[in-house]
């Protein structure tokens, strides 16, 4: 899991670039930017974003003295998080720990500390701002079992309205029957899972996307958002979980710039071996949601056409410095004032039962 372990290795360089682009900036928590009101047609809307990323002290002393020690940390929470999207006009982050580091912890018991420990970290933040907050459960789907009881105590006891997962398990994929206790348990929760990836390592060979450009995170990261979310469709999870609903980082990867293809595959491929009782395209728009982690209006427009603006969501990336904003929504001549505040936070607060207090 090497690019995992990049992963973490990188984050602080990315995140102190990031604060000197003042987004987050020590200045920034002195003297804040006013907080930006965000309107359609007229109407103050709200923008809640799915895809903000973030980890909790909490961690740090389950694994002090282990070989996960320096794991854990690169996006800590604070007033620095307010000001930033204050000035970026979002109301409601849903935050997230993502890295995915902790499923490749052997020991049950370990594992359970280290998510608890994330998942109660989340809630006690969220609880100092539940206005401008809420959070995802962590788990730990290499112990399916064990995960599902940790995605029903993250919800029930903490409060938390979603589940963040990565895209496979220690290079298993999460379509695999053994992972059904977790797929089942957020359906049966009605929890939606926000699947992030790490970079490929699952599919390209080792060392493929070295050199210049990252492409591990550049194409690595699409790659294997559209891996994971064409092995569900086609390995059936969406059938045998007809309740599920999955929520995809970077607007879903590849998939819809190609779905034709994938929708196609089980008429056209004799030996396409295909488990799904549906069309591909029937679960893109109906099970499947996506970010807006597109960056133009041209890829935004092609989203929407694709899956409709009920199945796409605002998100950022947050804290890092992708140029995602409130306007590529705002700006879209081409969407309704309706699907604008649909994707803004209408989809989202609906989805996860946020109210509108």
């Amino acid at each position: 899991m090497s690019n995992r372990r990049h992963f973490f290795k990188t984050v602080a360089a990315a995140a102190a670039g990031a604060y000197a682009l003042g987004r987050g900036s020590a200045s920034a928590v002195q003297a804040p930017a006013a907080r930006r009101q965000v309107s359609v047609g007229g109407k103050r809307v709200r923008v809640i974003d799915i895809h903000a990323h973030a980890t909790v002290p909490e961690v740090d002393p389950v694994v002090a003295g282990t070989e996960w020690a320096k794991q854990g940390g690169g996006r800590p929470l604070g007033a620095d998080r307010i000001a930033l999207i204050d000035k970026q006009g979002i109301d409601m982050q849903v935050l997230s720990i993502n890295g995915f580091w902790w499923y490749e912890v052997k020991d049950r018991a370990m594992a359970d500390r280290i998510v608890r420990a994330q998942n109660e970290g989340l809630a006690r933040f969220v609880a100092q701002y539940p206005d401008r907050f809420v959070a995802m459960a962590s788990s730990s789907p290499q112990f399916p079992d064990l995960a599902a009881q940790q995605l029903e105590d993250g919800v029930k006891r903490l409060g938390l309205r979603a589940a963040a997962i990565g895209g496979h398990v220690n290079g298993e994929d999460f379509s695999l029957p053994k992972f059904d206790p977790f797929w089942a348990k957020a359906a049966e929760l009605n929890i939606v899972p926000f699947m992030h990836p790490g970079g490929a390592e699952n599919i390209i060979r080792t060392d493929a996307l070295d050199g210049r450009g990252d492409l591990g995170n550049i194409l690595g990261n699409p790659l294997e958002t559209t891996y994971f979310l064409s092995r569900l469709i086609f390995d059936g999870v969406f059938d045998r979980h007809p309740n599920l609903k999955v929520a995809a980082a970077h607007g879903g990867g590849y998939l819809p710039s190609y779905l034709m293809r994938t929708d196609v595959a089980c008429e056209v491929r004799g030996n396409a071996n295909c488990a799904n009782k549906k069309r591909p395209k029937e679960y893109m728009r109906s099970q499947i949601i996506v970010d807006t982690m597109v960056l133009t209006d041209e890829g935004l427009r092609h989203i929407v056409n694709e899956m409709g603006a009920g199945q796409i969501v605002y998100g950022t990336d947050n804290p890092l410095n992708w140029p995602v904003t409130v306007d590529l929504v705002l700006n879209a001549a081409w969407l309704s004032n309706a699907d604008k505040e649909a994707i803004l936070g209408g989809n989202l607060a609906r989805l996860l039962r946020i109210s509108a207090s």
